[in-house]
């Protein structure tokens, strides 16, 4: 089961940081399954070689020995089960097999290669980890989202700026020569034919 290591700030990498494991990786293949799907995340703890039994899935290096011991690029990580636990003269060794797979796997895998133990999964979070891996999933799950709360700040760094320049200008002073709301201020002085006293009583 080939592996590739968690890139991006997603759950998959809060996670071991909370239980306390020191790995976690996106399953590329289908080898583990059913118990491990393509798609899925593996979190992994570190753990000594004398520690890891029979029936542990564990998480180990896969490719030139000289080349992965130097942490060059050249090799796969692989998880599989451990079928059995080898003492020879090389040292301790582990037989492995994907739990998908009729036959182990051809070579064992020496303790210096071992990363860790399985020690749970998180199903589908794989498959957002792979596509967070490309150049276009960076842009739009990295990339993107992280540009949007750039100006989503400056926007709010502006408003606020505007509001305090508002306040402090303070209030506006009406214009003493401008008329009041309604228009202007009718004429009490009678006009017109209209009678305004005893006088101006009809003729009979």
């Amino acid at each position: 089961m080939v592996l590739i290591a968690v890139l991006v700030p997603f759950a998959v990498f809060i996670v071991p940081q909370v239980v306390g494991a020191e790995h976690s990786y996106a399953v590329l293949s289908s080898s583990m399954s059913p118990t491990i799907s393509a798609g899925d995340a593996v979190i992994v703890n570190g753990i000594s070689a004398a520690a890891v039994s029979e029936g542990d899935i564990i998480t180990f290096r896969q490719g030139k020995t000289a080349e992965i011991r130097q942490g060059q690029a050249g090799a796969n990580l692989v998880t599989h089960r451990v079928v059995n636990v080898v003492q020879n003269e090389d040292g301790l060794q582990f037989e492995t097999k994907g739990d998908a797979n009729e036959e182990a796997d051809r070579k064992l895998v020496p303790a210096d290669d071992l990363v860790g133990r399985v020690a749970f999964t998180i199903p589908y979070i794989g498959h957002v980890i792979a596509f967070a891996g490309t150049q276009m999933g960076f842009l739009a799950l990295v990339a993107l989202p992280l540009g949007l709360l750039v100006l989503g700040e400056l926007y709010d760094l502006a408003r606020a700026a505007r509001t305090s320049r508002d306040a402090n200008d303070g209030p506006t002073e009406p214009d003493a020569d401008a008329e009041p709301d309604g228009g202007s201020i009718p004429d009490e002085t009678a006009t017109g034919d209209e009678p305004t006293g005893k006088n101006d009583a009809e003729d009979d």
